[in-house]
Parts: structure tokens; sequence; C-alpha cells
């Protein structure tokens, strides 16, 4: 074996590690739309010789759904066997009160219904559709709040279209927004690829509504109602893991306040914006 080839065979694990924690980090809580890693519900990854991938992974309670924890681990599994080199991937949930059966069933690559039998009382297609509207939805208010803060223009927006957001510039946080909130905006676009999707209007409700320029603001102050919704659970979660395995099981994040503002505040700010611009 030359230095080079020796080299890499030493390195070869360490990177492997790195992938598959990279592939884990795109699998998202579907109640809290977060990372897997970001909330610590990863505890160890190890990969072997041969390209077999071992996960360990843990909830905030024994009893946490079971039909959340299936699809956590189904999408973990799913992510990490596409690496090219994978050879099987088996994830273990740990002290949670189905355990034996998520194992087993996403470890044969059964459904939820096959896994749990007469326990369940259907698939998980329908659940998985309700949490990526409402991440659809929370990203959407996210990404409108900024824009209109940086002094776009309501109506520019609300007719804007897919591929015109997808080329705005901006800053690495804006860009970010941008791109999470395309990720999620699949769940209610028409067109069957992304070709198709790009001249549709960026912005549209969960039914795939236009928008209204001038109800902008009463819409963003509903939407701000899933995300308080959301930030809840995410704490309470962080705690409960802190508390069953101590504090530094659970990665803090920072949490940002919600703003009620008032209907006309966005107008203030794109008009204080505008007259900023002219006056320069």
């Amino acid at each position: 074996m030359t230095t080079a080839n020796a080299t890499a065979a030493v390195d070869r694990p360490s990177t492997r590690i790195a992938e598959v924690w990279d592939r884990l980090a795109s699998v998202t809580d579907p109640e809290l739309d977060e990372s897997v890693t970001g909330l610590g519900f990863v505890t160890h990854v190890e990969v072997d010789a041969a390209g077999a991938v071992q996960i360990g992974f843990r909830l905030p309670t024994y009893w946490c759904a079971a039909n959340f924890a299936f699809l956590m681990a189904d999408d973990m599994r799913v992510a990490v066997a596409g690496l090219p080199w994978v050879t099987n991937v088996a994830i273990e949930l740990a002290d949670h009160m189905y355990a034996g059966e998520i194992n087993r069933g996403v470890a044969a690559g059964r459904s939820f219904q096959d896994s749990f039998g007469a326990q369940a009382s259907g698939e998980l297609d329908g659940i998985r559709r309700t949490f990526m509207v409402k991440a659809f939805q929370r990203r959407q208010e996210a990404l409108l709040t900024s824009l209109l803060e940086h002094g776009h223009e309501p109506a520019r927006l609300v007719r804007m279209s897919v591929a015109e957001l997808a080329g705005l510039p901006g800053d690495c946080a804006s860009r970010r927004l941008v791109e999470r909130y395309l990720e999620r905006r699949t769940v209610v676009a028409s067109g069957a690829n992304a070709a198709a999707q790009a001249n549709e209007t960026a912005f549209v409700d969960a039914r795939g509504a236009l928008l209204d320029a001038d109800g902008l603001g009463a819409y963003l102050r509903a939407l701000r109602r899933v995300g308080v919704n959301a930030q809840f659970n995410s704490a309470l979660c962080r705690g409960l893991l802190a508390a069953r395995y101590g504090d530094a099981a659970a990665p803090q994040a920072g949490i940002e306040p919600v703003h009620f503002v008032s209907a006309g505040d966005w107008k203030e700010t794109v008009e204080a914006t505008r007259s900023g611009n002219a006056s320069a």
C-alpha cells in the first residue's frame, strides 16, 4: 500500500462518519421542523469497514408519539442509505416504549401499519403532509417578514415567480431563508417537476391560492401562530431531553421573540426603507 493510499484508508472512517452526520442533519422532527441532530436526538454514529452504519437515537420521553418516532427513524434510514458506499443502515431507538416495534420495522423496511399491526390505525402519509404544510407556513412567514423588512414591495412579492425568488440577491442568512422555504414549497406546488414549478407564483397559501398584497399583514399574523406553537413545543422538548439525559444532551437554540405587529407596521417599514433610499 502506498503512503497516499494508507492515508486515505486511515481517513475514510472519519470522513464517512461525517457524511452520515451531514445526511442526518437534513432529517427533521416533523412537528418541530428542526433537525434531529440539532435537537440532540442522535446519540452516536458508527461505520464499519464494509459500509454498515449504526445510528443511536433517543427522544425526550419514554412515551413520545410512536408515529413521529417512526417517521424520524425511517427518514434517517432513507437519508443515510442514499450514500453510495452504504451497505446497511441500523437505527437503534433507545429508552422508548415502542423501541422494539420501531427498530424492527425500520430495519425490515416495513411501513408503520405493518410494523404495529392492529395497534395502528393507518399509515402516516396524512400526518406527514399535515406537518409539511405547517413547516411550509412557518418558513413562508419567516421569509416574507424578512423580505418586507428589507424593503421589498408587497405588491411585487405576491406576484413573484419561484424562479425570481430563487434569483434574488442577498446575504447568507437571506439565502438560507429562501432555500428553506423552497424546500417546503413543493408541498403546495402544482407542477410535476422543478422546471414546471419555476414559473409558478412563489408565495401562495396552503391551498395554493394567490395572496393579496393589501391583506398580507393579517395573513402573516395568522401564520405566526403556527410558529409560536412550534417554538413552544421545541422549548418543551429540549427541556424534557435535558431533564432526562442532562443539560449537555440537549443543544439549546436561541428562541426569537415573536412580534405580533399591527396590520400597518410592515407598510411603515416599507415606507421608511423607501424614504431612506430616496434620501441617500
